[in-house]
């Protein structure tokens, strides 16, 4: 009988296997001899994929922003500007938060990624139509990165204690409530991301009407 053969080494299962490393362990528990024991594979067949570890990164990180929905900034959707950046800001910070230890790679820039240079195109085409000069346009795109993964690199109610204690009302008057943040952390931080994002959008919205009556 023949022996069953091992799937072919390829950089959609390098990038997988890295992938799933970088969620339960964070980034530094990738390197080539670790993803060549989880894959079966010895070492150096790694370096047909991939150049080093920082090339496998950049990889994981632009998975992540393959799955930003982009489906607002075509021509055809029909949301207006204001809709489209907020949908988006969500798809975006979903992706974030559902693989937190990518967030430093990605909060470094798009650089030569192709799914992080489609989102950052998208933005700004869309804005741009919109009527938004290129210069500004580039100015709303970078904020919304500061924000969006800024609000994913950690989370607001969970620095704080679930203990009572620590909250001295002798030294601290106004945080009574703090110690049950942790236990509502989702709400929380999806609370202040949406309070955020909505008047965010909205201070754009008057710069917007201002430039459209000039």
């Amino acid at each position: 009988m023949a022996r069953p053969r091992k799937p072919l080494l390829s950089r959609e299962r390098i990038v997988e296997t890295a992938s799933a490393l970088v969620d339960a362990e964070g980034l530094d528990a990738v390197s080539t001899r670790r993803l060549a024991a989880e894959l079966g594979v010895s070492g150096p067949s790694l370096y047909n994929h991939f150049r080093n570890k920082d090339e496998i990164l950049e990889a994981v990180a632009d998975a992540v922003s393959a799955q930003v929905d982009l489906s607002m900034f075509e021509e055809g959707d029909g949301r207006d500007w204001r809709t489209a950046l907020h949908d988006w800001a969500v798809s975006y910070r979903a992706a974030l938060t559902a693989h937190p230890n990518t967030v430093p790679v990605l909060a470094r820039g798009p650089g030569r990624r192709p799914a992080g240079l489609r989102v950052a195109d998208a933005v700004f085409g869309a804005m741009v139509r919109a009527g938004w000069p290129p210069a500004q346009a580039t100015h709303i795109g970078a904020l919304m990165r500061y924000f969006i993964t800024g609000s994913a690199l950690g989370s607001f109610a969970r620095g704080f204690v679930d203990d009572e204690t620590a909250y001295d009302p002798a030294d601290y008057p106004h945080l009574g409530q703090a110690h049950l943040l942790a236990d509502r952390q989702q709400k929380v931080d999806e609370g202040a991301f949406e309070t955020g994002l909505r008047a965010l959008i909205d201070g754009l919205a008057v710069q917007y009407t201002a430039l459209v009556r000039a």
